[in-house]
């Protein structure tokens, strides 16, 4: 009997080892990055309404010459986000005075907007683009347009906001 519960011991441990080699198993992934060059903007241009006189909208399309224009550099024929924090108004002191539609263009190969201005279809929402490809560098030249409606009883005086562009990678 001794015998016969040694070797159902030595069986026992034998077959448990056995089954705890076999239940661990391994495994790999790859580790992986994309290295980019920073995302650059500058500010190519203010966005100018000029002279607006009181109770007379004023618009700027972002085709115009006025019209307010980022410069941005990245990594060429790399997917970006584009973007943007948009005010409601122009401020001058206590005073406000509202903008109205926002539009939006980019050109990927020269910061002109009167041809090959690519619309951005929604100034509220994402937009996704590519870097374009100029001289080896990635290149993305971004426009602004707005109207601003003046009360027929407007305060006079300059008036400011700043507009924000960001771009991400994706």
């Amino acid at each position: 009997m001794r015998f016969f519960t040694r070797v159902s011991v030595a069986t026992a441990v034998s077959l448990s080892l056995a089954a705890a080699v076999q239940a661990q198993t391994s495994g790999t992934i790859n580790a992986r990055a994309i290295v980019r060059q920073p995302i650059t903007i500058t500010a190519g241009q203010d966005l100018d309404f000029g002279i607006v006189l009181q109770g007379t909208p004023r618009t700027i399309a972002e085709t115009a010459a006025a019209a307010g224009r980022f410069d941005a550099t990245g990594t060429a024929s790399a997917n970006v986000n584009v973007n943007f924090t948009l005010p409601a108004n122009l401020v001058s002191g206590a005073n406000n005075l509202p903008i109205g539609t926002w539009t939006g263009c980019y050109n990927q190969t020269a910061a002109v907007n009167s041809s090959g201005c690519t619309t951005i279809a929604s100034m509220a929402g994402t937009t996704a683009t590519t870097f374009g490809n100029v001289a080896g560098a990635g290149r993305l030249w971004v426009f602004v347009g707005a109207t601003v409606s003046p009360a027929a009883a407007q305060a006079v005086g300059t008036y400011t906001n700043t507009v924000t562009l960001t771009l991400t990678y994706f």
